[in-house]
């Protein structure tokens, strides 16, 4: 039903990269590309492999590298008339808004790249972006809102074969329901989409629904070895292709695993290092996520109430400010699980940022 999945955001000459093509050589394949493109005056293809020089640098990390390129793609692409082109720039740069917790931005960028993709008749670059768009409401917690666009994405992605689509909206529709409590489905939505990404050869998609997996075994069945090893298998992945966010992502979760388990030593460990990689990644929402397990992990391990408790509050203000909808019932199962004092009311917290910022 499903062929080998592929990366359609590898465009003109890079189109034989493959889904799976280390970081590392995709951007020097897209530098010199690009540098080939605009000695030659050929700005339509300039554009496109702007483009997977974007992706690479936002994959790896690379913030304000993955910000230019995505900008200047776009402005090649409006140069050359290339509405599909400036359709995909948009999506680069939403997606990394995204990455970077600018989530009103993201929402805008991604909004005009799924016009802009309509426009030119790119069903991939339309389809991108709406996921786009879904994955941003979940990311939020708006699951009311986005629930729908992800069931419509995963039907327009399994009639059109597109593996490596259908993957991206089992995992969210997974992450919905894990998040909601319904274990058993999550895990089979999971359990599916790393059996389809297996098949296309989706290494990426892989590592993403074996991290979910993990989740779910750690909290439903309580087995953190068999959840360690699920995300050991996943890192191996996350390693050969140089996903610096998967890579974190991968890590706080193995810390969320131990955790779990009462390895509190460990799991101080595992959330340090993720902080450290999220915060050389400038990526807000895995720093703030990373921090949470880490001050809980302190905690257990006897640190001072009061410091735990200012640790809380201010994480609290800043997982509001960074939009994430249920950040003040995650710090506040947290006080309640540790026996903190109540944080102050959610206006409050807000009164605070606007006289701080």
């Amino acid at each position: 039903m499903y062929g080998k999945a592929f990366a359609p955001e590898y465009q003109g000459a890079l189109t034989t990269l493959s889904v799976n093509s280390s970081l590392t050589d995709v951007l020097a394949a897209g530098t010199e590309q690009l540098r080939a493109a605009e000695r030659a005056g050929a700005r339509a293809e300039a554009a496109r492999s702007g483009l997977a020089v974007a992706e690479a640098h936002r994959r790896l990390g690379q913030v304000a590298d993955a910000d230019r390129a995505w900008k200047a793609s776009y402005r090649t692409a409006r140069t050359a008339g290339d509405t599909g082109a400036m359709a995909w720039a948009l999506w680069s740069g939403g997606t990394l808004a995204r990455q970077r917790g600018a989530f009103p931005l993201a929402w805008r960028l991604l909004r005009l790249a799924a016009e802009l993709g309509g426009r030119a008749g790119d069903v991939v670059v339309r389809g991108y972006s709406l996921a786009g768009l879904a994955e941003t409401g979940r990311i939020q917690g708006d699951y009311a809102a986005v629930t729908a666009l992800h069931e419509q994405l995963l039907a327009e992605a399994r009639v059109r074969g597109e593996a490596r689509h259908t993957v991206w909206a089992l995992e969210g529709i997974a992450q919905i329901h894990r998040n909601t409590g319904a274990y058993d489905t999550a895990y089979a939505l999971f359990e599916e989409a790393a059996g389809i990404a297996a098949g296309a050869e989706d290494r990426r998609g892989h590592a993403w629904a074996l991290r979910g997996l993990a989740d779910i075994v750690s909290v439903r069945d309580r087995d953190p070895d068999r959840a360690l090893e699920l995300l050991g298998e996943a890192e191996v992945s996350c390693r050969a292709m140089n996903l610096s966010g998967a890579l974190a992502y991968n890590h706080k979760m193995r810390g969320n695993v131990l955790y779990r388990a009462g390895r509190y030593e460990e799991a101080r460990d595992v959330y340090t290092q993720a902080l450290a990689e999220f915060e050389e990644m400038s990526e807000p929402r895995g720093r703030a996520l990373s921090r949470l397990g880490l001050a809980k992990s302190l905690a257990r391990l006897g640190r001072d109430r009061v410091e735990t408790e200012a640790e809380l509050t201010d994480l609290a203000r800043v997982l509001e400010r960074i939009g994430l909808r249920h950040a003040r019932e995650m710090v506040e199962r947290a006080r309640t699980e540790l026996g903190c004092t109540p944080g102050p009311a959610a206006g409050e917290a807000g009164t605070d940022e606007a006289a701080a910022r």
